[in-house]
């Protein structure tokens, strides 16, 4: 090969290799850039939204275990003696809008709190349904120190609700009320019953627990 032609054929050579790439592998390579990156943002979006939605779903759930969590052991603790006038039991039979909204009010036994401030091991603790800022139902709670006189509020105990009913047992039916100043008793069993909000076809969740009060008059 002579050099001319070899000096020639070098500069077509390297004529190709500068080219670079045509308009159209660019604009398929945009299309598939578009592609994969649409379904990448549809996976991850997809993910959020299922995350979000058991979120929701298992908030509720987690809040009325830790609400009967703490009835079962505020219960079992309940207190109550024909001696004492502050020790006391109720529960009232009440309803909201068509769906049960029982009112409790008992003394139990606690353990005292540590601290400069001085505390009993008794406390009052009352739950009742009421309607939030949104006009919802929730769950409030309030507690006390039996002995003193220090004044507190309630403050929203779980999210919405469809229903709290208590029940007390006497030995021979399940009643829906109790009053010890007419008992003079505590109830042999307590039934508490957490109504969530209803399913996709309006079905409400019921959680149940049943206590037995552990403290009674010998």
């Amino acid at each position: 090969m002579k050099a001319g032609e070899r000096c020639l054929l070098n500069n077509t050579w390297s004529r190709k290799s500068e080219a670079g790439f045509t308009l159209l592998e660019v604009l398929i390579a945009v299309a598939l850039l578009a592609l994969l990156s649409g379904a990448l943002y549809g996976t991850y979006f997809s993910v959020v939204r299922g995350s979000e939605t058991v979120r929701e779903r298992t908030e509720p759930l987690r809040d009325a275990r830790m609400v009967l969590d703490l009835l079962r052991r505020e219960l079992s603790s309940a207190c109550y003696s024909k001696d004492n006038d502050r020790l006391h039991f109720i529960v009232e039979d009440r309803d909201l809008f068509g769906s049960p909204a029982s009112v409790l009010d008992f003394t139990a036994f606690t353990v005292p709190r540590s601290g400069s401030v001085p505390s009993s091991d008794a406390m009052v603790v009352r739950y009742r349904p009421v309607r939030d800022e949104e006009d919802r139902p929730i769950l409030s709670r309030e507690s006390r120190d039996l002995y003193l006189d220090a004044k507190t509020r309630p403050y929203p105990f779980t999210g919405r609700i469809e229903g709290f009913l208590v029940e007390c047992y006497d030995g021979s039916t399940w009643v829906k009320s109790w009053d010890t100043r007419l008992n003079e008793a505590l109830p042999k069993a307590v039934r508490v019953t957490l109504q969530l909000e209803g399913d996709q076809e309006g079905k409400p969740a019921g959680f149940t627990a049943i206590v037995v009060p552990r403290m009674r008059e010998p």
